[in-house]
């Protein structure tokens, strides 16, 4: 392997867009800058509407109300979230940039190493680095109900 081929292989994360996201946190080493982006990104979650914050759609163990759904389309994971608190918000919209377009495979195949990578872990409240794991996880369950559902309508 030439050492481009090594590098390209180290900072892939799963999709283009979530190593997109994670090269821009990781461009600047002030918290108060990622914090900035994480807000700025809050702006642009695609809203879930209220009658699809479900019990299956919350996510379970953050002190927010954060609800994430995701519909296949064409094979692909389409996702929206809500919540009520401004970080958590960003971080939902951050993994839904990230996730956004993928298959359910695709999703799966990703590790959660990543979010140590974002360096935001250094500067959240343990209890909001753990809710960013909890979103991911149930966005990973997600995908693996929506790519057992496609197997079953093959």
């Amino acid at each position: 392997m030439t050492e481009i081929e090594e590098k390209s292989f180290i900072n892939t994360y799963g999709s283009d867009s979530l190593d997109n996201l994670i090269e821009r946190l990781q461009s600047t080493s002030d918290p108060k800058r990622r914090y900035e982006y994480i807000l700025w990104l809050a702006k642009s979650l695609p809203l879930l509407t209220e009658d699809l914050r479900l019990e299956t759609t919350k996510v379970k163990g953050c002190i927010s109300e954060v609800y994430v759904l995701g519909i296949l389309l064409n094979g692909k994971i389409q996702w929206k979230g809500y919540s009520d608190a401004l970080i958590t918000k960003g971080l939902l919209a951050f993994l839904i940039k990230g996730l956004n377009d993928l298959t359910p495979f695709e999703v799966l195949s990703i590790h959660e190493k990543f979010i140590e990578m974002t360096g935001l872990s250094k500067s959240l409240t343990p209890s909001r680095a753990n809710g960013f794991l909890n979103i991911f996880l149930k966005m990973k369950a997600q995908a693996k109900n929506l790519s057992l559902s496609s197997a079953e309508n093959e």
